[in-house]
């Protein structure tokens, strides 16, 4: 068993090494993708005028207005203080050609206080990766691979690393079996020996596997470092890798999943066939209306915080509202901001997603997306994860090298063997 669990761990691991090793620095660093971005990017993401702020819903116009190809299908209701106000758009549809405009920026972002225009970019852009777009090139790159879309589906990249995260999952259980300590056969010849590695006791046995030896050869302190990180993050290891699989194939695999084992309340997104590309929907409903209709649906609801988002998806003809206070939407602790939904047509509710409210299994979808991102526990936890991201791509890169090393070894002795072989054949036939 020990060694057809060898096999499986060695072949898993040079099967997602470069994958996860990709996986893990990208994620180190876009755990502080809207710091990163910030930095990056003042002259797009700091307000320079100080004063009032207009109506996003105002703004969202002149946007509209300035490039009648473009639709807003996202807006930030309040902007944090000193910073502007970052609207996401999508292309309109071209009555001449049957298709959609071409655009060349999906992200605007305007002063709030004036509505003038402080810059365009296309978020998550392939190439040329440049300075505006650096963060999201990472942030799509860690979860996509950029695979462009191919079959009428852009989810091809998405649906190759969830693949790969199963794999990793099942073998965080097979790598943490082979770190424990090997049953030694009881033979007369090793009857002595077996007997002493007995009396010392399992954890005895087990203790060296959690500890590195400085003082080894640099084989051996790389094979402690695969091995006891491996061992001291594990737990870690497994959420990271199970959440990478559920929101990756989260459509296609994990929520189907979710619906046969418990009581499971579907999105409205997952209760909707989207509308062909270039044949979408055109909403009945402002988004100042759903502004409007999300703040007196909150207040009936308790909630204290704002309306501070509104999405339109216009392939599924939904609007969905999301409520948090300026600031909260990235960084904050817990599972998300509430939101409701509604139709784009008439505006009737088509359900709402509550902070820890549900079914067990609601919750747990929930949980999903803020455990991945350590965003669950706040800054700690994205400090945590950022940690990780580098613990998985050490992980990655010692095994390959654990991997390598047995690999030559292995040559060695083989081609050895077949050079004595040689010689006896030789002296033999003398």
């Amino acid at each position: 068993m020990r060694v057809a669990f060898g096999i499986a761990h060695r072949w898993a691991g040079l099967i997602t090494a470069a994958f996860l090793f990709l996986s893990g620095v990208t994620g180190a660093v876009i755990s502080w993708d809207h710091a990163l971005d910030e930095w990056l990017n003042s002259h797009l993401t700091e307000a320079k005028t100080k004063g009032p702020s207009k109506p996003s819903t105002e703004l969202a116009k002149l946007i509209e207005a300035r490039d009648p190809r473009a639709r807003v299908n996202y807006l930030s209701t309040t902007p944090e203080s000193g910073a502007s106000l970052a609207f996401f758009v999508e292309p309109r549809f071209d009555p001449a050609t049957g298709k959609r405009f071409q655009l060349e920026y999906n992200q605007v972002f305007l002063d709030p206080a004036t509505g003038e225009e402080l810059g365009r970019r296309h978020w998550g852009a392939v190439w040329p990766v440049t300075r505006e777009n650096f963060v999201s090139f990472l942030y799509k790159l860690h979860y996509t691979l950029h695979i462009p879309e191919f079959w009428g589906s852009d989810r091809w990249g998405m649906r190759l690393l969830g693949v790969i995260a199963i794999v990793w999952t099942l073998d965080c259980f097979v790598g943490f079996y082979l770190t424990l300590p090997a049953r030694r056969r009881s033979n007369a010849a090793r009857a002595a020996s077996v007997t002493r590695q007995l009396d010392r006791g399992f954890w005895a046995r087990w203790k060296p596997a959690w500890a590195i030896k400085t003082s080894g050869s640099a084989y051996r302190i790389n094979f402690d470092i695969h091995r006891a990180f491996g061992l001291w993050t594990w737990l870690l290891l497994f959420v990271i890798a199970f959440t990478a699989f559920s929101l990756n194939l989260y459509f296609e695999v994990f929520s189907p999943l979710m619906k046969t084992v418990s009581s499971y309340t579907p999105t409205p997104y997952e209760l909707r066939t989207p509308a062909p590309v270039d044949q979408p929907a055109t909403p009945k409903l402002s988004f100042a209306d759903i502004i409007a209709k999300g703040e007196a649906d909150g207040r009936s609801r308790g909630w204290s915080e704002p309306v501070g988002a509104v999405y339109y998806a216009q392939l599924y003809d939904i609007y969905s509202a999301s409520f948090f206070r300026p600031g909260d939407d990235h960084g904050a602790g817990g599972v998300g901001p509430a939101q409701l939904y509604y139709d784009g047509q008439d505006g009737r509710p088509l359900g709402a997603r509550v902070p820890w409210q549900g079914t067990a299994a609601d919750v747990f979808v929930q949980a999903q997306f803020p455990m991945h991102s350590g965003r669950i526990l706040g800054l700690p936890g994205r400090i945590l994860i950022s940690a990780m991201g580098i613990v998985v791509a050490a992980l990655s890169v010692t095994g390959v090298f654990i991997w390598y090393r047995k690999r030559r070894a292995r040559l060695t002795a083989q081609a050895r063997s077949a050079s004595r072989s040689t010689v006896q054949t030789l002296a033999a036939a003398e």
